[in-house]
């Protein structure tokens, strides 16, 4: 097999310990030097220096949770580096160790075989972070809304029932009082905005429950973790905008999306970033992201797949197709209930995201907003199809129907 990169190292990443091959070719023959390092910045620097001595151009290691970020850190801009996955790398079963997993990394890298996988710069890993936390924060902030009603509904008050939003104004009053001691219904059924659509009775009814001390000192253990976490976002979203501010033309092309909103236009950059060449086509950036039908033949026969489990991105896109399902005279919409008609709802709204990924890498890599097709797009290109559809389900109906195209 040919020889790619004649000096190149592979890099075995733990937490404490970084092992490294470095693989020489010369007039013919390969050499290899293994050595061991510390996971310290003083020791990364060694490694730096240990590379360079030996004329290394080309460095591989695997994706090996965070442990990689240091390293990559460090060596950036001195080698061409390369991060591979785990899946793709896997050495031949039996017999393993750092070292022989260090050597396996190097020859898949002296003979170029070796996929790197996306690793975006330094301002978008910053961004990614924020709006990473800003998420898991958001939803730590739900599942304490969620023990806020566990504890109501233990005390048999039923204000969940009859208020849309448990932590709104009127809620946020309604619970304020409990915790202070106010067990009068009628009280704290005053308590709740005039244009709360549930009867006045009705709030009442709820409130009559069997609030304990104990209970009262729930709700305000969850209360206080509230205000903390909403005061953490409010200092994210500062920090998001700032750092966002190189890239608010992308955002704004985005935000032309039907379903992308700024938070999700942010959240969008930091997964994939703005420059769309890094990925060779849109169908590389639809599979990364984990949006494209999976593929499992075997002799000549499909068999169900899923698509590609991926945290982050997916999520990201599947969101905004939903909230793009629900505008209307919009060609997202009209393919999303074509669809579902004949996938369900789950796979619709995959194949949604699917699209609106596609379009916004054409608007990134053009610098273009997005043009919308319009919700009779899909049958303007087919419209014999849709005739004979139609016909059917009126002939099903019983009806007699003959079809002739207008003159």
């Amino acid at each position: 097999m040919e020889v790619v990169y004649p000096r190149c190292a592979g890099l075995d990443v733990h937490k404490d310990l970084i092992v490294a091959c470095a693989r020489i070719t010369e007039a013919g023959k390969v050499t290899r030097e293994v050595v061991e390092f510390g996971a310290s910045t003083k020791e990364l620097l060694r490694l730096l220096g240990w590379l360079e001595e030996r004329g290394v151009t080309h460095v591989a290691m695997e994706a090996t949770g965070v442990y990689w970020k240091p390293v990559w850190h460090i060596l950036e801009g001195a080698f061409a580096l390369r991060l591979g996955n785990a899946r793709q790398m896997k050495n031949v079963p039996g017999r393993k160790s750092d070292r022989k997993d260090a050597a396996w990394i190097a020859d898949l890298e002296a003979h170029g075989l070796i996929q790197s996988s996306f690793v975006p710069g330094r301002e978008i890993q910053e961004l990614r972070d924020l709006t990473r936390t800003r998420k898991q924060l958001m939803g730590e902030h739900g599942r304490h809304v969620q023990r806020i009603q566990k504890v109501l509904e233990d005390a048999n008050v039923k204000l969940a029932s009859v208020l849309s939003d448990l932590l709104g104004a009127s809620g946020r009053r309604i619970l304020t009082a409990m915790i202070n001691g106010e067990q009068d219904a009628e009280k704290l059924c005053a308590l709740a905005d005039p244009r709360v659509k549930a009867p006045r009775a009705t709030i009442r009814d709820s409130l009559q429950g069997r609030v304990t001390e104990h209970h009262r000192f729930m709700l305000s253990v969850h209360l206080r973790q509230l205000g903390a976490i909403e005061q953490e976002v409010t200092i994210l979203e500062t920090r998001i905008e700032k750092v966002l501010e190189p890239f608010r033309h992308e955002v704004e092309l985005l935000c032309t999306v039907p379903g992308v909103k700024e938070n999700a236009a942010a959240a969008l950059i930091a997964e994939i970033g703005v420059d769309m060449s890094v990925f060779p086509s849109a169908d590389h950036l639809v599979a990364w992201a984990g949006l494209a039908p999976g593929l499992n033949q075997s002799g000549g026969k499909k068999k169900p797949a899923r698509t590609k489990r991926v945290k982050w991105a997916k999520a990201v896109m599947t969101q905004c197709a939903w909230a793009a399902t629900h505008q209307r005279d919009c060609y997202l919409a009209a393919r999303y209930y074509r669809i579902r008609s004949r996938r369900g709802s789950t796979k619709a709204v995959v194949a949604v995201a699917n699209t609106m990924l596609r379009a916004i890498y054409h608007m990134l890599r053009n610098d273009t907003p997005y043009h919308d097709l319009g919700p009779e797009h899909l049958q303007r290109e087919n419209r014999d199809r849709t005739a004979r559809r139609l016909a059917n389900r009126l002939q099903k109906l019983g009806y007699t129907v003959e079809v002739r195209k207008a003159a």
